[in-house]
């Protein structure tokens, strides 16, 4: 929303499985509708796209071989323009779960768009937490910028993400965020960085000049390029390139 991404290539994302019932096999015997934990099939045996889980218990249970799981589009990944380069990016339907397998398809289709385009470097918007997507995006990848608030569950998800990278030997850098709406807590982090030889890379300060950007539609240094808070943003980008 904030980098107004102009699509040059669009393609499909098949990611997740629907039932699909074939009416010339099945005789109606009702098992598929007993065994569904998600009521996804209705009384005249039609599946519902919605509530379909596709989990492939109903293909189990059907005596006549009548049911199959079908791919089906799940959203789709995107190839942009925008002022400074290019974007990839993609869009899931509503209701539709993020997967590793997702965010793969984008970090490749970024490396061949990187290849063809001569550029030197790409970076990747993580996901929050440490599940699948964010295995998938941290993997190989040459340093890992880790962004943590001075709160008590912020402190604990740094923690959780710096295990993370230490599992695939990737270097850490940490930036506090609104570090000065709690100063202990921040001198918390700085001392835990620290005692494990990360570097704290940042400190932005809190700037409600950082909301009327987003409200605005720009990011903050092109909406206030004088502000604190832009200023440390170019600062940091600056330190992480010579890193």
């Amino acid at each position: 929303m904030l980098l107004h991404p102009e699509v040059i290539e669009k393609q499909e994302f098949r990611g997740s499985m629907i039932a699909r019932i074939d009416n010339t096999k099945c005789r109606r015997c009702g098992l598929c509708r007993e065994k569904c934990r998600f009521d996804a099939i209705s009384e005249d045996f039609k599946v519902d796209p919605f509530s379909c889980e596709g989990c492939g218990v109903c293909t189990l249970v059907c005596p006549v071989n009548a049911i199959f799981l079908d791919e089906r589009i799940a959203g789709y990944v995107y190839l942009s323009k925008i002022k400074s380069g290019f974007m990839v990016h993609a869009m899931l339907n509503p209701g539709e779960a993020n997967s590793g397998k997702l965010v793969a398809i984008v970090r490749q289709n970024a490396v061949m768009l990187a290849k063809r385009e001569n550029i030197d470097i790409i970076l990747i918007d993580g996901p929050p937490g440490i599940g699948c997507p964010a295995i998938s995006s941290v993997v190989d990848v040459d340093i890992g910028l880790i962004i943590t608030e001075p709160t008590i569950s912020g402190f604990h998800d740094l923690k959780r993400v710096l295990l993370l990278l230490k599992h695939f030997d990737i270097p850490s850098l940490v930036c506090i965020n609104m570090y000065d709406i709690n100063y202990n807590n921040t001198d918390k982090i700085v001392e835990f960085c620290r005692e494990n030889d990360i570097e704290v890379i940042g400190r932005i300060p809190f700037n409600p000049e950082v909301t009327k950007a987003m409200i605005d539609g720009k990011t903050i240094v092109e909406y206030s390029p004088e502000s604190d808070a832009a200023k440390e943003i170019e600062r940091i980008w600056g330190r992480i390139l010579s890193i």
